[in-house]
């Protein structure tokens, strides 16, 4: 969709007469903080210095994933530094009168039994006992549905009016999932598996056009699903990543791990086990040598430290860290998520709703896991990543368009399915997130940028999951734990 496309798009019914009044905003912007980061603002000196063996920058899951892991090790001489006034980073979560709700990542895939590092922090927070999962951390039935040719369907694989020819690609790219999946190179974590790959060197469209798939509902399917975990195109995703997204998981699971506010209900919990050594609204402004030592200025403190910890985005270290390299190949995909008040809920609904052939991602229900038996208001989450252009242009399309005008995108979207939508809706609230996840382009997974930022042992330590080239809850885990368990080395 080219710019004048979309913004007739959003403009459509934009003083459509007899409509209820939408109240709302932009919400969360932290967007000026990280560009003064970007420009490498100057600040005044702090008024006071604090020494600590390990210092967390950056409060994502992945920083809240290295405290707790020090924690839990009984280490209790560090400090967390969280650039926003709320830790969680794509976890965080919101409150309303009517439910908590997601401002991002809204579940977990059910972990298999190799999983250990999940299964132990779900064994932790009660999630997982004594073998078996909470029945109500489960998604409840009905979990997913796709709207096509103008109705419903169960489950997003397009169903109504396949072919037999669309039914045939279905199966052979099942087939050959499963294949992949037995190859034991797909994992999660994925270092668990990975090796370098002739799937990285070219697209997954490309890798479909190849193996001769032309179901038009196949290759949308696809394009979907790089779009939801990576907010990159078909077009734009290793075939690597592409496959990984299927193979990399159990496909007998009964998942996901849900709650209303989706993956805020881990960040909270995390928070409250940490909340010892968390400094939220303390950006870090740079990291320098200081004889042996590492100093990690904040407008607030300066911290002097042993080793660092970061979590924060790969792509920031050259601007915070004294002499750390560009992260050359690091991609990053912009987002707007949308959180809306909807007032007498249809009645029929999923936990997970998705627009055939729509640019945007489609929306959850946070209701959808309580266990009221009437429902009279909710929130949907809305999610949209803007895939059709460069990041760059994106990233300022985004910052450059009014609330008014995404509000206006997102009700049309909507429409689509659900008419009537405006005289159901009575807020909307917008978060933008420019660097929402990484992308992995290809020749991602094998490049030398990535390994040597995933394989530095001091006395920096990177941490973020875009390491991995994917940002989903168990890789942010794994790379916050791994880089705590290194930075304890020696100590």
């Amino acid at each position: 969709m080219n710019r004048r496309k979309f913004l007739s798009a959003a403009l459509v019914g934009l003083t459509a007469k007899g409509s209820s009044r939408i109240d709302g905003g932009f919400v969360n912007d932290a967007f000026p903080v990280g560009h003064r980061i970007r420009d490498h603002a100057s600040i005044a000196p702090p008024k006071r210095t604090e020494k600590f063996p390990i210092v967390i920058v950056g409060g994502g899951m992945a920083g809240l994933s290295a405290a707790w892991r020090l924690s839990k090790k009984g280490f209790r001489d560090f400090v967390l530094l969280e650039m926003e006034p709320e830790a969680g980073g794509n976890s965080r979560w919101g409150q309303n009168e009517i439910t908590a709700f997601p401002w991002a990542a809204h579940y977990v895939p059910v972990p298999d039994t190799r999983a250990t590092l999940v299964r132990e922090l779900f064994e932790e927070l009660g999630v997982y006992k004594d073998g078996k999962w909470d029945e109500r951390r489960l998604c409840f039935a009905p979990q997913e549905r796709l709207f096509l040719h103008g109705r419903w369907q169960e489950g997003i694989e397009p169903e109504i009016a396949s072919t037999a020819r669309d039914r045939e690609d279905y199966t052979r790219f099942h087939d050959a999932v499963a294949e992949f999946r037995g190859s034991g190179q797909f994992t999660i974590p994925m270092e668990r598996g990975a090796r370098e790959s002739a799937l990285d060197r070219v697209s997954m469209q490309q890798w479909l056009a190849d193996n001769r798939y032309t179901s038009p509902y196949l290759n949308w399917y696809i394009n979907y699903a790089c779009r939801d975990d990576y907010g990159a195109l078909a077009r734009d995703t290793s075939a690597w990543a592409g496959i990984h997204y299927f193979a990399s998981r159990d496909p007998e699971e009964k998942g996901p791990l849900t709650w209303p506010e989706g993956n805020g209900w881990i960040a909270r919990n995390l928070i409250e086990r940490v909340k010892t050594w968390l400094r939220p609204s303390s950006p870090v402004f740079s990291i320098g040598h200081e004889g042996k030592r590492l100093r990690v200025r904040t407008e607030q403190a300066d911290y002097l430290a042993d080793r660092v910890i970061f979590a924060a985005p790969t792509f920031l270290a050259p601007y915070v860290i004294e002499g750390a390299p560009r992260a050359e190949g690091f991609v990053y995909s912009p987002w707007l998520t949308a959180n809306l008040v909807i007032e007498k809920p249809p009645e029929e609904t999923a936990w997970d709703n998705v627009i055939y052939d729509s640019p945007a991602l489609g929306y959850v229900v946070a209701t959808h896991m309580t266990l009221r038996s009437v429902v009279e208001r909710s929130v949907w989450t809305f999610y949209w990543a803007l895939a059709e252009h460069a990041p760059a242009q994106s990233r300022q399309l985004l910052l450059d368009q009014s609330w008014l005008t995404w509000r206006e995108s997102i009700l049309h979207d909507l429409s689509r399915a659900h008419p009537d939508i405006r005289e159901r809706v009575s807020r909307i609230d917008v978060m933008r997130i420019g660097h929402a996840m990484a992308r992995p382009v290809p020749g991602f997974l094998g490049s030398e940028s990535r390994r040597y930022f995933a394989s530095q042992n001091g006395p920096v330590f990177y941490a973020n999951s875009d390491l991995s080239g994917f940002s989903i809850f168990e890789e942010a885990q794994y790379r916050g734990v791994t880089a705590a368990d290194r930075a304890l080395h020696g100590i």
